[in-house]
């Protein structure tokens, strides 16, 4: 690759067309790409099931020895640690979820033998819940701890599937071919594959789409006890063993799936069915399998996919020459461009709620709000939420927090149960496990702005009451030790809106004693004093913000008398502008991320808390260089 004359100290690429995010070369050639060794399972099994969402974090659950076993262990990507057991030995068992919230339906116990049996995982224990309503062993599955479908199984070659709300099961449409010992494809309840499996086997793949199954395009090689990951539309199928002549020759088969046909890939090392697979890996481009036999075997293998020998990575920040379309140009990242998409609902329903304002998208937390308990702590993965230790004192009443998911401060908000009092001065720190109150804030208060980390944290306004009337100015820092009293905000507001770091930070929006009249002025924080900032294009309190003074995102909000919004608005360091707005309005959520790539969890709508999570992502983008 030619470069040209090199420009403030780095080499201008001469390219013939424009470069493509790496994510996007896999998938415009998913067919490149070969199995590798991990690290050996403690306890070689087979017709075991697994968990997770990524190749560097996943479960394998239960399986066969010489008996039945319950055995879990744990993947970190290189190695396998045994975590806790189920409560019952079982084989022939089918997970989903990840490796911090997963499920384990159904199987094979010593008595009955078949089991309708559901535990949930919540990083630590397993628990169980509601039995399936029909006792099955050997099915498909795919979702998560709140929302997921089983489907087939024995006894029977069954047909039947069931979903999952997080507390019951409820039958929905059958299969069309009824099967056991198929492969799984999808992360959701809403969106599967079933493929193949059955004895004698079908070579059959049908399509859910959240009320009915559709038979579509078959595979290329038939068999049974064959494992899968990815989405509907991009997905593997590896393994299983094939009816030739007895006995069934176990299979090393790979195939990708592209959304509308199959195609070989590179086989495993090791022919084998029966394994445990990470279900919820959302695409063809990685895979994990482990286990499987006969006879059992440890062996854990990575499917990594690669992208066309002629691919040129997109790179943040590059200056090139396209010379097909003979112009200079810079990727970037332009936040007009976001957009919004769906996330892993949260385990419990809540608004008005406490995060790590400057988290990530892939690392998240949520903490506290009106839900129940109060106290209730969840991380994100990026995929799904899992349950923390609670907050020492439940609170409410947007409350806010500085910090990441490792390291977050928050105080003040609203105890219900008036113990030591309802409006707090209470301070607590989360170190990624647990929280330990700290010293107390000067003055309580609720509808506080937040910002910062958890060693140099703000906190602004707020008022002295739920509803008012004694809204405050008062601002305190935090310096990871003890709250200081420092400049007053210009004005009285509570329920606004805040973002970014103890030096550089803003608070928008927001109302004065809960009044009807809400605010659109913008404050920006320098470290010492507030400054007016851009005026925000609406009135609204109870807006949920994430990111950078210089590439800040405000999303949703209340504007009065009952109009629940789902405005968003980028700001650029001096004005905010319009970008896409959110699929459900909603209040009092909480944000965490950057200008680029953030979400809002939880809130509130015109008929009480919601789950849902939705990210917000800027793609990078290619610019040409426009002179003046």
């Amino acid at each position: 690759m030619a470069n040209l004359k090199t420009f403030s100290g780095f080499p201008i690429q001469n390219l013939s067309s424009d470069p493509v995010p790496y994510a996007q070369a896999l998938a415009d050639n998913p067919y490149s790409g070969a199995w590798s060794s991990g690290g050996n399972l403690n306890t070689a099994r087979e017709d075991s099931t697994g968990a997770g969402a990524n190749a560097e974090a996943a479960l394998m659950i239960a399986g066969y020895t010489t008996t039945r076993v319950a055995v879990v262990e744990s993947y970190n990507g290189s190695s396998w640690t045994e975590v806790g057991d189920l409560n019952v030995a079982k084989y022939l068992v089918k997970g989903t979820g990840t490796n911090t919230a997963a499920l384990a339906i159904g199987g094979n116990t010593p008595a009955p033998a078949t089991t309708g049996q559901t535990e949930t995982w919540n990083g630590s224990s397993w628990t169980e819940v509601a039995d399936l309503n029909v006792a099955r062993q050997n099915m498909g599955g795919t979702g998560t701890t709140t929302a997921s479908i089983a489907f087939g199984g024995n006894p029977g070659q069954s047909a039947l599937a069931e979903t999952w709300n997080g507390s019951s099961w409820t039958e929905v449409g059958d299969l069309n071919t009824g099967r056991n010992a198929m492969a799984s494809i999808g992360t959701t309840s809403t969106a599967a594959l079933a493929v193949d499996g059955s004895y004698p086997q079908v070579n059959n793949v049908e399509s859910w789409n959240g009320s009915s199954w559709t038979e579509i395009a078959e595979n290329n090689t038939a068999r049974y006890q064959v494992a899968g990951s990815g989405s509907t539309t991009e997905g593997l199928i590896f393994g299983g063993r094939i009816i030739s002549t007895p006995p069934a020759a176990k299979s090393a088969l790979t195939e990708s799936w592209n959304g509308s046909a199959w195609t070989e890939v590179a086989d495993l090392a090791t022919a084998r069915g029966g394994g445990g697979e990470a279900q919820n890996i959302s695409s063809s481009t990685s895979a994990l399998y482990f286990g499987g036999g006969t006879p059992a075997v440890n062996v854990t293998e990575e499917w990594t996919a690669t992208p066309a020998a002629d691919f040129t990575k997109i790179n943040l920040g590059q200056v090139y020459y396209n010379s097909g379309s003979n112009a200079f140009k810079v990727t970037q990242q332009l936040a007009p461009a976001g957009t919004w998409s769906s996330g892993g609902d949260l385990n419990t329903a809540r608004y008005r709620c406490g995060g790590a304002v400057n988290a990530t998208q892939n690392a998240g937390l949520v903490f506290g709000g009106n839900g129940s308990p109060y106290g209730q702590t969840e991380e994100y993965n990026g995929t799904a939420w899992s349950e923390q230790n609670d907050l020492n004192t439940g609170r409410n009443t947007s409350y806010g927090g500085a910090g990441t998911q490792t390291a977050c401060v928050t105080a003040g908000g609203y105890n219900p149960a008036g113990s030591p009092e309802y409006v707090t001065v209470l301070s607590e720190t989360y170190n990624g496990t647990s929280w330990t109150e700290g010293n107390d804030l000067n003055e309580g208060r609720i509808d506080t702005a937040t910002f910062g980390t958890s060693t140099a944290g703000v906190l602004a306004g707020g008022g002295e009451g739920p509803g008012g009337p004694n809204t405050v100015s008062s601002v305190e820092i935090y310096d990871g030790t003890s709250w200081t009293e420092t400049t007053n905000l210009p004005t009285v507001t509570q329920e606004m809106g805040s973002l970014g770091v103890s030096t550089a930070g803003l608070v928008f929006g927001g109302s004065v004693d809960s009044n009807p009249t809400t605010k659109n002025t913008t404050v920006e924080w320098d470290g010492t004093s507030w400054t007016a900032g851009g005026t925000y294009p609406i009135s609204v309190r109870y807006t949920t913000a994430f990111g950078s003074l210089t590439n800040g995102i405000a999303a949703g909000g209340y504007k009065y008398p009952t109009a629940y919004s789902g405005v968003c608005n980028v700001y650029n360091g001096t004005s905010w502008s319009e970008v896409a707005e959110l699929t459900t309005a909603r209040l009092g959520s909480s944000g965490n991320g950057t200008g680029a790539a953030g979400f809002v969890a939880g809130g509130e709508i015109s008929t009480g808390s919601v789950a849902s999570t939705e990210e917000w992502t800027v793609p990078e983008a290619n610019s040409t260089i426009t002179v003046s």
